[in-house]
């Protein structure tokens, strides 16, 4: 029997992926159903991602749609964080896809 694909809670992912600053603005984002999984609008920031998901959300003034590739161990510098996810926004409006 295969072990089922590792899952984080999105706030934490988020938090991770360096997309926000703290982990509580990524839960009001979730909580509020500004962030979509896989085109489903997610409401609770427990719900659980993993490596292949694709979420859309509001970064500032920007929509930012990029694929998860890995779940995170902790909050580590960007570099690091920039590894956990593909950006499919890049050279759709210029984005570089650094956070």
């Amino acid at each position: 029997m295969t072990a089922p694909p590792p899952r984080l809670r999105i706030d934490k992912w988020l938090w991770h992926a360096r997309f926000f600053k703290t982990r509580v603005l990524a839960a009001e984002v979730a909580g509020a159903g500004r962030v979509r999984v896989n085109g489903n609008r997610v409401t609770k920031p427990a719900y659980a991602v993993g490596p292949g998901d694709v979420l859309t959300f509001a970064q500032g003034d920007q929509v930012r749609v990029v694929r998860v590739e890995a779940i995170g161990l902790r909050r580590g510098p960007a570099s690091e964080a920039r590894t956990l996810y593909t950006d499919l926004d890049q050279g759709r409006d210029g984005c570089s896809g650094e956070t």
